[in-house]
């Protein structure tokens, strides 16, 4: 039995086929949701990871740097998230991504970057709701796995659309919902309406997921009760924290524990940051990096700790970058 089996006992929660130990899950972030990041919120105990969101005719017509972000070796459930608006592209992109392992297709129909929503896709598919089923026919039609959508609310607060597109989307064998509480046009401005959130979950009985400001184990609890969702979904309150996912599953599965110590919490920083190197290359990965190191460099509470962030991202040694991070977490205590 691994530890997240002991941890969350029979909290499990039943996604077509698939059955996840816990009801917390990492939620894709540009950037960010590398697999380094995937791999230790699994092992930290997160119920599901997912991808950065992958431009489906990028990773369909072969980029390398879209396949390595696709990249899922060592994950116990992977789940790669396309996004697009020509209906071919996504359904290509979902076909490669199940042949090359992928146990769960997600859709993004939320991002708000005006990259993405001016060319039609992301967070703009909810001003078309008759392209965004022929997206989700045409990837539920090219796989054989789970296919899930990540939605918003709306495109803004006269167009709260996000009910109807659930109700559509269950009908055409969507097998999960996430909704980040917000509206495109909100971008990540203001608080996220978790109350709105139970609008859709009185439109469709798929499983649910609730996404946006969840930062803390309470947290949780209370999006969870607010939405009437089967799952909360953390995003940038993970990033320097990839462990934090698998204390809310364990808080909402009410079996507590302690959390990783300074040692455990070093050993995981320094994993991260190899594997980052390990599958981007030292340049590339280096940059890739930096996001990272910052963050987990703001969790320290060493006093110096804001002129070893410095270093850390400007350094371009990793065995100064390894040497700081261990100085970050393994003095931690001593410096309390």
């Amino acid at each position: 039995m691994s530890h997240v089996d002991e941890f969350l006992g029979s909290d499990v929660l039943s996604i077509g086929p698939l059955r996840l130990k816990g009801r917390a899950f990492l939620a894709p972030m540009a950037g960010l949701t590398d697999l380094g990041m995937r791999r230790l919120a699994q092992r930290f105990g997160a119920a599901l990871t997912v991808t950065e969101m992958l431009d489906s005719e990028f990773y369909a017509g072969g980029n390398r740097e879209a396949a390595v972000r696709a990249e899922g070796a060592g994950l116990d459930l992977h789940v790669v998230q396309i996004a697009g608006c020509r209906p071919e592209w996504l359904a290509e992109a979902a076909r490669l991504a199940e042949a090359a392992g992928a146990e769960m297709i997600d859709i993004n129909m939320g991002c708000p970057a005006k990259r993405v929503t001016g060319g039609t896709a992301g967070s703009a598919l909810m001003r078309d709701l008759g392209l965004a089923i022929a997206l989700i026919r045409a990837v539920v039609a090219a796989v054989k796995v789970p296919v899930s959508l990540k939605m918003r609310l709306g495109w803004d607060e006269a167009a709260l659309n996000a009910p109807e597109l659930a109700r559509r989307a269950e009908a055409e064998g969507i097998a999960m919902l996430t909704v980040h509480g917000r509206t495109r046009c909100q971008f990540f401005t203001g608080k996220a309406d978790w109350a709105a959130i139970r609008k859709v979950r009185e439109a469709t009985a798929l499983p649910l997921v609730a996404n946006g400001d969840c930062a803390s184990r309470e947290d949780a609890n209370l999006m969870l009760a607010t939405s009437g969702a089967d799952a909360v979904m953390i995003g940038r309150a993970a990033v320097g924290r990839p462990w934090l996912v698998g204390e809310a599953a364990r808080h909402l599965a009410k079996t507590p524990h302690p959390g990783p110590n300074a040692a455990e919490r070093c050993a995981a920083a320094l994993e991260h940051y190899r594997t980052l190197l390990s599958l981007f290359g030292k340049e590339q990965g280096l940059r890739h990096a930096r996001k990272h190191l910052a963050a987990y460099a703001m969790q320290s509470r060493r006093a110096d700790a804001a002129a070893l962030r410095s270093r850390l991202v400007t350094s371009e040694s990793p065995a100064e970058v390894e040497s700081i991070l261990s100085n970050l977490f393994v003095a931690e205590r001593a410096a309390a």
